[in-house]
C-alpha cells in the first residue's frame, strides 16, 4: 500500500534496478575503479555541462556533511535557512564531520535563504569570538517544498561570494526542482554560483546513494579520503554507481520527478476544494503541506494513512514518489472529504 508519509518510502524504479542487475556480471575491480562509476561520473558531467568532479556516498547526510567539511575549518560557520535539513535533521552530522563548524540559522519566506537574511548574518559579528563565516547552503527543493528559481540562487551566491563564503546545494529533491522550473541543471547549480552540489539520488528511485559533485575542482582537494575516513567509501561501488546510468541515460529522473511534482499538483488541487484544509505554501515540487483541524488528523490515521506533522514548519506533510499512484492520491482526498464533513 502506498502511502505519503515520504518520497524514501517508495522502492527502486525499473531503471535502476535494471541498471543494478546488469552490472552484477561476476567481477570487477573495487573501491570506484570499475566502468560503471567511470561512466556515472562521465554522464554527470555531461548533465551538468561542465567538468565536474563526482563522488558517490551512500546517503544524504554524509554527502551534505562530507561537502560541507570540505568547505569548512572547525573554526568556520554554515548559514542555512531556520527550516533547511543540515540543521534540522542531520542529527549534527555537518558539525561531527567539520569538527566543530557552527550552522547559523537565517529566516526566509517559503523555506527560501534570503540574500539580505544571508548579508545580515554575515554583518552579525566579524571578531575573532565568533565563528567566521565560510558557506552558504541552499535546500533544493526546500524543505516546504518551494524551488530556488536560477536568479534566487544567483542572487544569494552573488552576496555569499562577494563576502568570501562558497555556496553549497542540499539537492536532496534536486531532480523534484528541474522538473518543476523546466531549466537545464547547470542553470541551477554553477552558472548561477554555486560550488558544490549533493544530487539525492534515493528520493528520485535508486536504491540508495547520492552523488557530491564538485564545480570547482580544487574545492574537492582529498575528498575521496574524507569519504573513506567516514565510512562512505564503497568496496562494491559498481553497486552504488551503476543505478545512476539507469536512470541518467534515457532521462528517466526527470520523468520520474516531474510524475511525483503532478501527483503533488493533484492533491493540492484537491485539497484547495475542501473548506477545512489550508495549504501552508506555495505547491512547486513533490511536497503538500496542509493544515487540517486535528479530529480530520487523527481520522486520517484512524483509516490507516502515513504522514508526518513534525517536519518543516508545521501542518500536515504529504509526500509524493515517483511511483505515487493517482487512485491512491484519489483514495486519501476521498478520506478527507469524508473526514471533514
Amino acid at each position: 500500500m502506498q502511502h505519503f508519509a515520504s518520497d524514501n518510502y517508495a522502492g527502486i524504479c525499473p531503471e535502476a534496478l535494471a541498471a543494478l542487475v546488469a552490472a552484477n556480471v561476476g567481477h570487477a575491480p573495487a573501491y570506484g575503479e570499475d566502468e560503471w562509476t567511470r561512466r556515472a561520473a562521465d554522464r554527470l558531467r555531461a548533465l551538468f555541462e561542465t567538468d565536474c568532479d563526482v563522488y558517490f556516498a551512500f546517503n544524504g547526510t554524509a554527502a551534505n556533511s562530507l561537502a560541507l567539511a570540505a568547505l569548512c575549518q572547525s573554526y568556520h560557520s554554515v548559514v542555512c535557512h531556520e527550516l533547511a535539513h543540515v540543521d534540522t535533521d542531520e542529527c549534527g552530522g555537518p558539525e561531527f564531520f567539520s569538527n566543530g563548524s557552527k550552522l547559523l540559522p537565517a529566516k526566509g519566506e517559503n523555506g527560501k535563504l534570503t540574500p539580505e537574511a544571508l548579508r545580515e548574518v554575515i554583518a552579525r559579528r566579524s571578531d575573532i569570538h565568533y565563528p567566521k563565516p565560510r558557506v552558504a547552503t541552499l535546500t533544493q527543493a526546500t524543505e516546504v517544498g518551494t524551488v530556488y528559481r536560477p536568479a534566487e540562487i544567483a542572487a544569494v551566491a552573488e552576496v555569499a561570494h562577494a563576502h568570501g563564503l562558497r555556496v553549497h546545494m542540499d539537492g536532496a529533491r534536486f531532480a523534484n526542482a528541474v522538473a518543476a522550473l523546466g531549466v537545464a541543471p547547470a542553470d541551477l547549480t554553477w552558472r548561477a554560483g554555486v560550488d558544490v552540489l549533493c544530487f539525492g539520488g534515493t528520493k528520485m528511485g535508486l536504491p540508495v546513494g547520492e552523488a557530491v559533485v564538485f564545480f570547482e575542482r580544487a574545492l574537492a582537494e582529498d575528498f575521496a579520503w574524507r569519504c573513506k575516513q567516514a565510512g562512505q567509501l564503497a568496496s562494491k561501488m559498481r553497486f552504488l554507481s551503476a543505478p545512476w546510468l539507469g536512470v541518467l541515460e534515457d532521462g528517466a529522473w526527470l520523468r520520474h520527478a516531474a510524475h511525483a511534482n503532478a501527483m503533488a499538483r493533484r492533491l493540492a488541487d484537491g485539497l484547495a476544494a475542501l473548506p477545512a484544509a489550508r495549504l501552508l505554501f506555495p505547491v512547486e515540487a513533490n511536497g503538500v503541506f496542509v493544515e487540517l483541524p486535528p479530529a480530520v488528523v487523527d481520522g486520517l490515521r484512524g483509516r490507516g494513512w502515513r504522514f508526518y506533522t513534525f517536519i518543516g514548519a508545521g501542518g500536515a506533510r504529504f509526500m509524493c514518489a515517483w511511483d505515487t499512484q493517482p487512485e491512491r492520491v484519489d483514495a486519501l482526498l476521498a478520506d478527507l472529504q469524508a473526514l471533514a464533513a
